[in-house]
Formats: C-alpha cells, sequence, structure tokens
C-alpha cells in the first residue's frame, strides 16, 4: 500500500489513511515513528503566535524499529523514545534553533547489551541536537503500536510516557486555516499531523512533567534511514 500523499494546506485537505510525504530512500533500518509536542503542530498562524515562547518547549520522539540493524547490530522489534526539554519553543527550526537543549533516552528493556547500546546510538544519530545532550539513559518495557492505514498509533515507555494518538481529522479545525505548522523534529519517509488523545511524560531525569490531552499536537509516521 502506497502511504504517499501530497502536501495540504487547508483543514479540508486531512484525507483518513493517507500519509503527508516527504521521501522515499533505500534504507538499512525502517519502521515506524510517535512524535507528541506541547504546543499544538496542526494548526494555523494566529493559534501558533500565540503559542510561541510560553509552550511547545518540550517532546517526546519514539521509534518502533520494523527491519534493519544499526552499526552492525540488529535492532528490527525494539523501540527507544528521546524525550526532549529545551528553553524555547520548538517552531520551524526544530532542535536547530532551540536553546538549553536537555534530553534522556528510554531504551527497550527487551533489548540485549549490544542491541541497547545500538539502540542509544541510533537514538542520538536520529534526534538532531537532542543526540548530543543526553543527561540520562534507562530502561523499560516499551511497546509502541502504528496503524498506517487508520492513522492512529499509542506508545507507552515504562512510567515515563503514555501517549495515543490519532490521524487530524476536518472536525479537528477551529479557524478552517490548519495546516502542518510546524515540521516533525526527525527526518522522515510519510507524516502526518495527529491529535494525542492521551499524553503524559514525566521526566524526572530533566525535571519535567508534563500532560497534552485532546491537543493537536502529534506527528504519525514511517522512517526510513
Amino acid at each position: 500500500m502506497s502511504l504517499r500523499y501530497q502536501q495540504f494546506g487547508l483543514c479540508l485537505g486531512v484525507v483518513a489513511g493517507l500519509f503527508l510525504s516527504s521521501a522515499n530512500v533505500v534504507a538499512d533500518v525502517s519502521g515506524h515513528y510517535i512524535e507528541a509536542r506541547t504546543c499544538q503542530i496542526y494548526t494555523g498562524p494566529c493559534f501558533a503566535n500565540g503559542e510561541v515562547g510560553l509552550t511547545g518547549k518540550d517532546a517526546v520522539m519514539a521509534w518502533n524499529i520494523q527491519h534493519g540493524n544499526h552499526d552492525g547490530v540488529n535492532i528490527a522489534g525494539l523501540s527507544v523514545v528521546v524525550i526532549v526539554r529545551t528553553s524555547d519553543t520548538l517552531d520551524f527550526d526544530g532542535l536547530q534553533g532551540a536553546k538549553d537543549v536537555r534530553s534522556m533516552i528510554v531504551v527497550d528493556e527487551a533489548a540485549s547489551e549490544s542491541q541497547r547500546e545500538a539502540l542509544v546510538e541510533f537514538a542520538k544519530t536520529h534526534s538532531d541536537r537532542a543526540g548530543d545532550h543526553v543527561e540520562k539513559v534507562i530502561s523499560a518495557p516499551i511497546e509502541m503500536m502504528l496503524d498506517t492505514a487508520e492513522l492512529n498509533g499509542r506508545l507507552k515507555a515504562g512510567k515515563a510516557v503514555a501517549l495515543v494518538a490519532r490521524k487530524a481529522r476536518p472536525t479537528d479545525c477551529i479557524c478552517s486555516n490548519e495546516s502542518a505548522y510546524y515540521p516533525p523534529l526527525a527526518q522522515l519517509e510519510n507524516f502526518a499531523p495527529g491529535v494525542a488523545i492521551e499524553g503524559e511524560v514525566v521526566a524526572r531525569g530533566l525535571g519535567t512533567t508534563w500532560s497534552i490531552p485532546g491537543a493537536r499536537s502529534a506527528y504519525l509516521a514511517t522512517f526510513a534511514y
């Protein structure tokens, strides 16, 4: 099934079961990705301007590896999560323009020692500047699922992350000028904006706790590196 989708602008461009596509590449490792932020990413300029400097300074990035390896280590079937905190709203420049970047990594406890090391390096490599400022690494059971047909997903990473998200719909529009306003923080193959039905992060290693139930603050995606 093709996941390609031409970029949309207006709210009515949201189509069930299709991804907004960025690229297709030949990959060594591929799988599913879920992201959530503390600001709205499926929104219009008026709402976004009201949040700049106030919210959107925290994010969670999660990869579920379906196929492939990193640094010669097979990591298929495993997941890894990066929780990031900054002092700036993560906007059009993502983590590139953020100040005081701090992060922690949650590694799938099902990983062997070599797989754990590979997952940590994978997360550092693909989480932009968050990978350069890792303050803590923990292991925890990770459950992650993404239905690429229905575009809904869930993520549970120990006691640190609990997220349930679905695709954005026309009924989620407020101003009818919504779009995928801020780009995803990670390099992705296909992605679509979504709504966090449930969203809880408790990152004691970063001294932050946040909740975003009902927020238009998620991305559902596939990756191929």
